[in-house]
């Protein structure tokens, strides 16, 4: 393990030798770049390049994947025949799972804090399969609504760690449930369709 005065004095020789390479490498990295960037916002009729954590591209991105794939209503065509198969098929991926689960690993410092799941197994399991009668709704039309909700058992090692001021090492068997709907409409076809039409 580094001592945090060796830490502190590799630290300060990196800074300056950064520094050094800056200013004697014959070239204006640093200010050619800014001098660029305030040349180019004047010129475009904007602010300069603003520098975004990665965190927060992160979060933008995985708030429009969830809205794609998990937080939209599919509507189904209607099943044909009178005995067709009317059960829940999809039930919920891992991912969808993982992501649904409070958000506990983010926000850490690298070496300070850490948090983390590791050794993750996830038993889904269904609790309701139902359809409801035909009934009109906007923008749709006739139809069914099919409740389709699972219980996800999620069980994993929570690890946290440190490894400066006081380097520790904690590791939990931790289990998380969480309840996810996979409602969807289905279209009316038919007598039904005709009756709640009128």
């Amino acid at each position: 393990m580094i001592k945090p005065c060796t830490w502190t004095r590799r630290l300060a020789l990196v800074a300056t030798l950064g520094l050094m390479t800056l200013s004697n490498s014959g070239c204006v990295l640093l200010g050619g770049f800014l001098d660029t960037t305030f040349a180019l916002g004047a010129f475009y009729g904007m602010t300069p390049i603003i520098p975004v954590s990665a965190y927060y591209s992160e979060m933008i991105e995985d708030a429009y994947i969830r809205e794609e794939r998990y937080d939209k209503v599919p509507i189904l065509d209607a099943v044909e025949g009178e005995h067709a198969p009317l059960f829940c098929q999809d039930p919920p991926s891992d991912d969808e799972v993982m992501r649904t689960l409070p958000n506990d690993t983010s926000g850490g410092w690298v070496f300070l804090a850490e948090t983390a799941r590791n050794n993750v197994k996830i038993v889904t399991e269904p609790i309701v399969d139902r359809m409801d009668e035909c009934r009109f709704y906007p923008l749709v039309g006739p139809a069914r609504l099919h409740h389709c909700h699972y219980k996800c058992t999620v069980f994993y090692d929570l690890i946290k760690r440190s490894d400066w001021p006081v380097p520790f090492y904690f590791k939990d068997e931790s289990s998380q449930v969480v309840y996810i709907d996979h409602d969807h409409l289905i279209r009316c076809t038919g007598a039904a369709a005709a009756a709640v039409s009128r």
